[in-house]
């Protein structure tokens, strides 16, 4: 049982399957990646069983088979050889595997691909569609805020509410919170579910740039696929927080400000902060905010001013430095907008953007009580 192919288009898509490979996985034929050859087509799977990806590419085969391949070693392998023809040849009866280049030959112990665990299929599921710029924008401005906490297994992943032409996705971990929304759907469905973030990442590094993407979900998984790949997640079976209810309404105090000039200056004056609390302290008025940290224990202290476009009452307020840093770097306005009610009340952070059709986002973050 044979196969050809090359070595830099199959390492391609073993580099994306291999993200659903988990680290210490339960099952040791898990440590594999799943090949199927049918009809001259290669099939990819790998899986931790939560999550898996399939990925499939035009081989040179005359027969139709399945084996289980080690991961590691393959990928270590054809990462060290430059791009040419590889032929892999499988013995039926142990599964062992021989890889031939032009360099020579490598030898490895295979598995029957009957051991391998089948993945979900699409069964009962309601669909949308989406361009892969938009999943991909709503992505990256929300995973980051997702919690690590397994003890609250809902705030580990992404809130995905589905309304129509309408997504909106909210991540939160109790300090910061992001809802992002966007009316660039196609369907007809109303559902919500709670993607995890592990199979966000993997999709954020598979997404092809500016095409279709279906997404597809029934009860206990989503599936996303596009292009020649799909990945399927266990969604996790929680329910979501009211995130409605901590974003405050009424905010008279507004400050309009540079997004990099502030992202760096909360950057540089971090480096001063309490190693604990990463407070920095917003001292706001008129036309200027002041930026300024200080850590008592080392007596180190550090302050800035920057002018801001400001309406309201001057307020100080105290936030985690790392929260908005980060909150500020995921954005790519020019100029942000904080929104403030009081000093113990979170903060809102919304882009600066002409009339964006396309989407809509908000960031809170909560503040941390002041030092007197």
């Amino acid at each position: 049982m044979k196969f050809s192919t090359s070595s830099s288009e199959l390492l391609k898509q073993l580099q994306i399957a291999n993200g659903a490979i988990g680290s210490n996985p339960v099952l040791p034929i898990l440590e594999n990646f799943f090949f199927r050859i049918e009809n001259k087509k290669l099939t990819i799977a790998a899986t931790d069983l939560e999550t898996s990806i399939t990925t499939s590419i035009e081989v040179v085969a005359d027969d139709d088979f399945s084996v289980a391949v080690p991961a590691k070693i393959l990928l270590d392998t054809l990462k060290a050889l430059p791009q040419q023809p590889v032929t892999f040849s499988v013995d039926s009866k142990n599964w062992g595997i021989e890889i031939t280049s032009s360099y020579g030959r490598y030898k490895l112990a295979g598995e029957s691909g009957d051991e391998f665990p089948n993945v979900p299929e699409p069964d009962s599921v309601e669909t949308v569609k989406i361009n892969s710029q938009f999943l991909l924008d709503a992505i990256n401005n929300s995973v980051f805020a997702t919690s690590s906490d397994e003890l609250r297994p809902a705030m580990t992943g992404v809130y995905f509410q589905v309304e129509m032409n309408k997504l909106t996705c909210v991540a939160t971990d109790a300090h910061k919170l992001v809802r992002y929304t966007t009316h660039q759907l196609v369907g007809e469905v109303s559902k919500a579910i709670i993607i995890p973030k592990k199979a966000l990442n993997l999709l954020k590094n598979a997404l092809p740039a500016n095409d279709g993407v279906t997404i597809s979900f029934n009860k206990a998984n989503a599936f996303f696929s596009f292009g020649n790949m799909s990945l399927v997640c266990r969604l996790i079976d929680a329910r979501y927080p009211d995130y409605n209810a901590v974003i405050p309404i009424d905010n008279p105090n507004q400050m309009t400000l540079n997004r990099a000039d502030f992202q760096n200056s909360l950057k540089r004056i971090a480096i001063y902060a309490n190693k604990t609390t990463n407070q920095v302290v917003l001292d706001i008025s008129d036309q200027s905010v002041t930026i300024s940290a200080q850590d008592l224990d080392f007596s180190n202290e550090a302050t800035e001013q920057m002018p801001c476009n400001f309406s309201g009452s001057p307020l100080k307020i105290a936030f985690n430095a790392k929260f908005l840093a980060e909150m500020l770097g995921v954005l790519s306005a020019e100029e942000v907008t904080m929104e403030f009610s009081s000093p113990s009340r979170a903060g809102i952070i919304t882009p600066v953007e002409e009339s964006n059709v396309n989407h809509e986002i908000l960031m809170l973050v909560m503040p941390v009580m002041l030092n007197n």
